[in-house]
């Protein structure tokens, strides 16, 4: 049978969400407690792999067990063997049709920047800062530049391993409350580093650094 869970994470503590062999992931901490559950080697595939220090709200995965438990098992259960920084929100059995990635219709990323002149110690490794006041108008007009389907190779990393650099990028907001500004992305899908990438242009012309349609 088919499971998909919707997973939220402190990317803190991890490096990234695909396993690796130098570092802990959160593949490799969700995968060794389904693997209890189960009573049998589990392996999942995600909606999309998140960077080192990149946090998950809700991160879709699936996995294929011959193990039968009840849904409350993969939730509950499972959450009793994951380090504190990872839960699992919720557990539903689906068709085998179903694809975690294949079947994403968009994802969603949310870049948090805290501009003001002094450091949070409160929010510490979940917001960017910037001390120099910027331009959130100027910024969000320079956003709406890149909605569209486009190639955005100069958006990705060297080490990006995607086939090509066409995406749809759907929506890219950038807003401001209380020092706290929210760059909201939506896309099909992002290259790595790809947020970020954005995030450090939008920055630079909120600076004064390089104009709207740069």
């Amino acid at each position: 049978m088919r499971i998909a869970l919707a997973v939220e994470y402190d990317g803190s503590a991890f490096c990234g969400w695909q396993i690796q062999p130098h570092c802990h992931s959160v593949q490799a901490e969700l995968e060794q407690a389904l693997s209890q559950i189960a009573n049998e080697p589990i392996t999942v595939s995600c909606s999309g792999r998140t960077d080192t220090g990149v946090h998950g709200v809700a991160q879709v995965v699936h996995f294929d067990t011959s193990a039968e438990r009840p849904v409350r098992a993969w939730t509950f259960g499972t959450n009793t063997h994951l380090n504190r920084h990872v839960a699992v929100h919720w557990a539903a059995m689906v068709d085998t049709e179903f694809h975690a990635r294949f079947k994403a219709l968009n994802r969603s990323y949310q870049y948090r920047i805290l501009n003001r002149a002094t450091r949070s110690g409160l929010h510490a490794g979940k917001l960017a800062w910037v001390n120099q006041p910027l331009d959130v108008p100027l910024m969000h007009e320079a956003a709406q530049h890149l909605l569209g389907t486009h190639d955005f190779s100069a958006f990705r990393s060297a080490d990006c391993q995607a086939r090509h650099a066409v995406r749809d990028l759907q929506q890219l907001d950038v807003t401001c409350h209380r020092s706290i500004v929210t760059i909201d992305v939506r896309a099909n899908g992002f290259l790595h580093n790809m947020v970020r990438i954005l995030s450090g242009c939008l920055i630079k012309i909120g600076k004064g650094e390089a104009d709207s349609a740069w």
